[in-house]
C-alpha cells in the first residue's frame, strides 16, 4: 500500500496548493493513505475547526500538528470531538485531545498515526522517547502499518527516534522546520525514514511567512506581525511503499509539485 504525507501545509497558500495537488498525486501514485501536518493551517499559525475539515475535503485522511497547535484556543474543544485531528502524545495527561489513531483504509487495510513532539530548543512536555515506545506497543496490537510524525527541531533528535523506532514502524517522518531534506531512506528493519518532509504553501517566502517582515524581525528584534506569504506555490512531501502484510517500508520517494497563480 502507498502512504502519502504531506509537509506542513502553510495558510491559505498551503490550503490551495494542497487542494489541488493531493488528488493529482493521489490518483496518478493510487494512493491508499493522506496524512498532512496541519498546524500553520489557518492564516499561518494554528488550526481550527473550519480549516480541518477543509484539510479533510482535500483527500486528507488525518491531520497531525505540533507546537502551532494551540495559536487557536479555540481548537481545544474540537480536539476532543476529532479523532482524525491529533496533537502530539507527549503533552501531559489532560490535554484535550489525542496523539494517535486508528484508521482503515478503502480496501479494509488499518493504518495507525502516531503523532511525537521533540523536546530540543522546544517546550519541554514529556519526553517523546519514552511515550513513543509506550504507544508503539499498543498500536502494534491493532494496526501492522504505523505512520510516526516526529514534530522537531533538532536534527538530531529527529534522526535518533527514527533509529530508536526502527523497525517497530512503517516511518518516521519529520516535521516543523518547513525545509525538505534530503535524507529519505529505509532504515534497516523497514522503517521509512526522513528527517523533514519539508513544507506545502508559498515558497517565495521564510518558511511561508512574508520575507520582508521575517527579516525585520531578525535585524531589529522586534516582534513584527507575521503573515502568510502568496507567491511560488508548492508542495513538499513523501510517498511511503509499505507491506501491508509485514508493516514494513519498501521505499520512500521524495515529492515536491509545482502549481500556477499564487494566492
Amino acid at each position: 500500500m502507498k502512504v502519502l504525507f504531506v509537509g506542513d501545509i502553510v495558510g491559505r497558500a498551503g490550503r490551495r496548493t494542497a487542494s489541488e495537488l493531493i488528488w493529482k498525486v493521489g490518483d496518478k501514485e493510487e494512493i491508499d493513505f493522506t496524512i498532512a501536518n496541519g498546524e500553520n493551517v489557518a492564516g499561518g499559525f494554528g488550526i481550527t475547526e473550519n480549516s480541518a475539515r477543509k484539510l479533510y475535503s482535500y483527500g486528507i485522511d488525518c491531520v497531525t500538528t505540533g507546537n502551532h497547535l494551540w495559536d487557536r484556543k479555540e481548537i481545544a474543544p474540537y480536539l476532543e470531538a476529532d479523532n482524525r485531528l491529533l496533537r502530539p502524545a507527549n503533552y501531559p495527561p489532560g490535554t484535550p485531545g489525542l496523539g494517535s489513531g486508528v484508521y482503515e483504509t478503502e480496501r479494509g487495510v488499518k493504518v495507525a498515526v502516531l503523532c511525537l513532539m521533540g523536546r530540543v530548543f522546544m517546550k519541554e512536555i514529556d519526553c517523546p522517547f519514552r511515550v513513543g515506545e509506550t504507544e508503539v506497543e499498543r498500536l502494534r496490537e491493532r494496526a501492522k502499518v504505523i505512520v510516526v510524525d516526529m514534530h522537531g527541531e533538532a536534527t538530531s533528535e529527529k534522526v535518533a527516534m527514527g533509529r530508536f523506532l526502527c523497525g517497530k514502524v512503517s516511518a518516521v517522518i519529520g516535521t516543523h522546520t518547513h525545509v525538505q531534506t534530503a535524507d529519505e531512506t529505509i532504515l534497516p528493519g523497514g522503517t521509512a525514514y526522513i528527517t523533514d518532509v519539508g513544507m506545502t504553501g508559498a515558497f517565495d517566502s521564510v518558511i511561508g511567512l512574508k520575507t520582508e517582515v521575517a527579516i525585520q524581525r531578525f535585524l531589529t528584534q522586534i516582534p513584527h506581525r507575521l503573515e502568510a506569504a502568496k507567491r511560488d506555490l508548492r508542495m513538499n512531501a513523501v510517498i511511503v511503499d509499505v507491506d501491508e502484510e509485514t508493516g514494513k517500508a519498501t521505499s520512500v520517494q521524495r515529492v515536491e509539485l509545482k502549481m500556477a497563480g499564487e494566492v
